[in-house]
């Protein structure tokens, strides 16, 4: 039912080259779901992104055996993990058959077509409900797509559903949602992460190839390291935010949840570039980001932001990456100590998460998840001053911030300090820190979205209970 370690270590094909792992081996199912013979559909399952768009290309599978052999998995699996709140069943088939028609008449529109992509529900969805997991929008219907939806389509992707997540993105752990919580894949006794922890769980169990997140404080991160997948938060403004339920416009990322780094990078091509309606958006045309991956990594200089990043760690987190850095050092050109710019967490998120909510809170406030409406309700007592202060100081960090790459080209940390919780726990206690206020799984990935930075989460082993382990890894600004 779900990847083996040895199957899930192949996934992070970027992650394993710098621990050193040796994934040449391959299993006979493994092999003749690449080669597309005697392909099941738990093999087509397994394959990555990149792998399945090749079999496409080459038209040794069809996009309807890809979208019938993740619908099978959502079947078997989705009601014990809880990861989509809506299947878009119909609309995939159909989709998926209209792409083979294409690839079969040699339109080929790009590496996505035919592939089956989650998006986590808060993406505007024509003519199918965008429910942000809330009771306040549990009826919605948008009329129109978000920008970044738009473009999946564009590329042919087959959108196979929406996902469930922490509801309106408001916290760490997607217990809390109206469709009841999401489970992570490898215990299912614990959180996936939030708030995206239905795309990392659905990606993660195989569910699609790759979804979409969004990460305002470490969302697509967090639920990446706690199911065993990859998450890349792009720079601040790469990717669209236009018609996405926003959680905090100032912080708001939306990125590729994957199960490969090369399967994230496919996904970002599409996604990323110049929106005219978002007024956040970065005026530049995206790079070859697949060329990327084959870069000589020996003349990388790596800093080690020690202070906070590195204090209280699980020991098996801490073990996880002490291993890691030790493989980095032989592998790059510098290891360093660095201190990031002084940073505190800011009211703004708090601030404009009220702006949005205020006119369903005052009206409707039964209709939230009780942990959510505090977390709201408490952005009300934000004044105008400390939020335009917070403003400043956001706008300061992000320039102070390039000074620390003039030593270094990457920062090295844990993604999350600690292993997830139990779902009961995190419905029975949740954690509803204070307006600015982040959670303690998220302390080491909310400064980037502060910064504005890209950063992305690749596994880093287990725990000895089983539990994949986070390493993360941010780079200067793609605007610098």
């Amino acid at each position: 039912m779900l990847p083996t370690r040895r199957e899930f270590l192949k996934t992070t094909v970027g992650a394993c080259a710098a621990a050193g792992v040796n994934v040449s081996a391959q299993s006979p199912s493994t092999r003749s779901a690449r080669s597309g013979r005697g392909r099941t559909p738990d093999d087509l399952a397994a394959l990555s992104m990149v792998e399945a768009g090749e079999l496409l290309r080459t038209r040794k599978i069809s996009p309807v055996e890809l979208t019938n052999a993740c619908l099978a998995r959502i079947d078997r699996l989705n009601p014990a993990l809880n990861a989509f709140i809506t299947v878009m069943r119909e609309q995939a088939l159909a989709d998926a058959k209209a792409a083979e028609t294409e690839i079969t008449r040699g339109r080929q529109r790009g590496p996505l077509h035919g592939i089956p992509i989650a998006l986590k529900d808060l993406f505007d969805t024509a003519g199918v409900k965008t429910t942000a997991a809330s009771a306040i929008f549990a009826d919605r219907i948008p009329s129109r797509d978000a920008e970044v939806v738009r473009r999946l389509k564009l590329a042919g992707a087959v959108l196979i559903g929406k996902t469930n997540m922490h509801e309106f993105a408001y916290g760490d752990t997607s217990a809390i949602s109206h469709f009841g919580p999401v489970r992570n894949p490898w215990d299912r006794e614990r959180i996936s992460g939030g708030s995206s922890g239905g795309s990392a769980a659905s990606v993660s169990a195989r569910l699609c190839y790759g979804a979409l997140g969004s990460d305002t404080g470490g969302s697509i991160r967090q639920p990446s390291a706690y199911c065993g997948i990859v998450g890349l938060k792009p720079t601040y403004g790469l990717v669209s935010t236009t018609g996405v339920v926003p959680l905090s416009w100032s912080l708001d990322h939306i990125g590729p949840m994957c199960r490969t780094v090369a399967d994230a990078a496919m996904l970002l091509q599409p996604i990323a570039g110049y929106d005219a309606s978002d007024t956040n958006s970065i005026d530049s045309a995206p790079p070859d980001y697949s060329r990327a991956l084959h870069q000589n990594v020996s003349s990388f200089r790596i800093g080690i932001p020690r202070s906070v990043f590195y204090e209280g760690l699980d020991p098996e987190i801490e073990r996880a990456m002490n291993e890691a850095l030790q493989v980095m050092r032989r592998l790059t050109s510098t290891t360093r100590d660095v201190e990031l710019p002084a940073y505190q967490t800011l009211p703004v998120v708090g601030a404009e998460a009220y702006a949005f909510h205020a006119q369903y809170v005052t009206k409707t406030p039964e209709l939230y998840q009780p942990a959510t409406r505090q977390r709201i309700e408490g952005g009300a007592r934000i004044t105008a001053p400390a939020y335009i202060e917070g403003k400043r100081e956001l706008d300061r960090l992000r320039r102070a911030v390039a000074g620390v790459f003039a030593n270094v080209d990457l920062l090295v940390t844990p993604t999350s300090p600690i292993l997830p919780q139990t779902v009961d726990d995190a419905i029975d206690r949740p954690v509803v820190p204070p307006p600015g206020g982040v959670a303690p799984t998220l302390r080491n990935t909310q400064p980037f979205d502060i910064f504005g930075l890209p950063t992305i989460s690749v596994p880093c082993g287990f725990s000895s209970t089983g539990l994949p382990i986070g390493l993360q890894i941010s780079g200067a600004s793609s605007s610098d």
